[in-house]
Formats: C-alpha cells, structure tokens, sequence
C-alpha cells in the first residue's frame, strides 16, 4: 500500500531484500536460478516479485547501454539557476526539460543551485547547442555551470538495501 509520499507502508524483510540485490545485478536471472540462491522454490520467487512490483519497490525493468558504443559518449553534469524561484517557474523549468531527450536526469535540488542536470551527448558542439539553444531559452533561466565527465569511476544503478 502507498502512503501519501509514494513511499510503501511494507516493510522489506531480509528475502526481500536479499531478492531485490538480486534482480539490481541481473533483472534477467530467472526464478530457478534466484530460488537457488535464496533456498525458495519458484512460486514464491514469482509471487513475492509480483508483490514487489504491485506496491512499487520494483519501478521498471530496462536495459542499460553503453554511451560510448551508442555514439554519445560525452556526458555532462550541468547546473541552472533560476533568477525567481517559485512554483511557477519551477513547473515550468520542468516541463520543458522533461521535454529534451538528451537530459537523461533532472533533480530539483537545495542550496546553491536550483537543479542538476545530467545529460548525455555526442560532442562539445552538441552540448553547446543544447546548452545555448535550449536550456539557456527556457523562461527564467539564470546562471548554467557545466561540469564534463572525463572518466567514470563508479556508475552504478543499484541502491544500497
């Protein structure tokens, strides 16, 4: 069941958890090979996965590409500032950055800037089209301090359980 901050009233117990570290590494792995490492038959691997799924612990399943062989290796953490923050404005910023494909992540943040940017792209000129052309554009948009990825030292999807 969902709380009002879309955080699950369940508690995780420990094959829960244990299942979800699992799936994290390998969403592929199937239900024989997990109720071998977890000592549970399939059809309460299936169950409790479905249940993961229904109250939300389990948001999706994809496949995660390497930038580099895809032909966007360059990426790109940008900071914007707005000159007004509220929620006006806020809503807006979001909207049309939800908008633009090659920002693969956005974050709302608190303290010196008003968002994080990550975004994903082919080269520097690339990224200063985006950053000029249609970042800059969006209504409000103060300051943008751009920070490249030279070497990914840790990458990871996982979340700590």
């Amino acid at each position: 069941m969902e709380s009002p901050k879309g955080k699950s009233s369940e508690v995780l117990d420990e094959t829960d958890k244990r299942l979800l570290r699992h799936l994290q590494r390998n969403s592929r792995i199937n239900a024989k090979e997990l109720g071998d490492e977890l000592n549970i038959s399939k059809t309460p691997i299936y169950e409790r996965i479905k249940k993961l799924e229904q109250n939300g612990f389990i948001k999706d399943y994809v496949a995660l590409l390497d930038r580099h062989k895809v032909g966007v290796p360059l990426m790109v953490f940008c900071t914007v500032s707005l000159n007004i923050q509220n929620a006006e404005y806020i809503a807006m910023f979001n909207e049309r950055i939800k908008g633009i494909e090659e920002i693969v992540e956005c974050y709302l943040t608190g303290g010196v800037f008003d968002f994080v940017l990550k975004i994903i792209v082919k080269d520097l000129e690339a990224y200063n089209n985006l950053a000029s052309n249609r970042i800059a554009t969006i209504p409000n948009v103060g300051k943008i301090q751009s920070s490249f990825v030279l070497t990914d030292v840790k990458n990871s999807t996982a979340i700590p359980l």
